[in-house]
């Protein structure tokens, strides 16, 4: 098992690409620390890891706290000892407006959120690994920000500061043996999509649209992150830092 005896956090892990990561390392060998702001979905993710015979513990937690980040870590080192990933994977979707439609309350959630949720993320999580001399920090990013669609502009801003500072914390982090690696997908399978498409839910005809601008023809499923979450986090990654990893069906091309 590629994870096996390592210490995992991975943040909005209630529902979507969190909990399908937190299931795949698991899986791997890892003992997940599975963090959402809707206690019930992370203990419902929790009770699936357990039932396959997996080790977590559910952290209900607002990642634009800086006191809840400290308290998130501070939970898996008083629980395993050790902190060897940590997946700023917590996110929130901007539907399709135009720039002069968008509430300012908006802007300020995503950022909140997308940004300033991983920066504190890292502020916390990243100590600890430099003292260790080894870890993996993984960001949820977007191909939103390398190539964004129309009516989004908050969103692909939040993406964007991610991906750049997934570069600054590399070079940071580097000289410690620790490892920054950001993930972009494509749209996904998961309980945002319709916000994403500015639907209250997904139609035929809106699936079409977006699958149709992916070349090989459909949308991410949570499991395709998982797994290069996975990879990413695991030493078969060892040479792999600062890199924003498309998994996008060709997307971005």
């Amino acid at each position: 098992m590629r994870l096996d005896g390592r210490v995992a956090v991975i943040t909005g892990a209630g529902s979507g690409i969190g909990a399908a990561s937190a299931l795949a390392m698991a899986r791997e060998g890892a003992r997940v620390a599975v963090v959402d702001l809707n206690e019930a979905s992370a203990k419902s993710t929790v009770e699936q890891i357990e039932k396959a015979g997996g080790r977590a513990l559910a952290v209900r937690a607002d990642v634009t706290r800086a006191a809840e980040n400290q308290m998130i870590v501070e939970r898996a080192l008083a629980a395993w000892g050790t902190l060897d990933i940590f997946f700023a994977n917590a996110g929130v979707p901007q539907s399709p407006q135009d720039v002069e439609q968008v509430d300012e309350a908006i802007f300020d959630l995503v950022m909140a959120v997308n940004v300033k949720g991983v920066w504190l993320g890292a502020k916390y999580a990243l100590p600890v690994m430099k003292k260790q001399r080894r870890g993996v920090f993984l960001i949820t990013a977007s191909t939103a920000a390398l190539r964004p669609r129309p009516g989004m502009q908050a969103y692909a801003a939040s993406k964007g500061a991610v991906v750049t500072l997934t570069k600054s914390l590399a070079l940071e982090a580097a000289s410690h043996g620790v490892r920054v690696v950001s993930i972009a997908p494509v749209a996904t399978e998961t309980p945002m999509l319709p916000a994403f498409m500015g639907k209250q839910s997904v139609d035929a005809e809106s699936r079409a649209r977006f699958e149709a601008t992916v070349p090989l023809g459909r949308l991410n499923q949570p499991d395709d992150l998982a797994r290069a979450a996975v990879f990413l986090a695991s030493d078969d990654a060892s040479m792999i830092t600062g890199t924003c990893v498309e998994v996008d069906g060709g997307r971005c091309i």
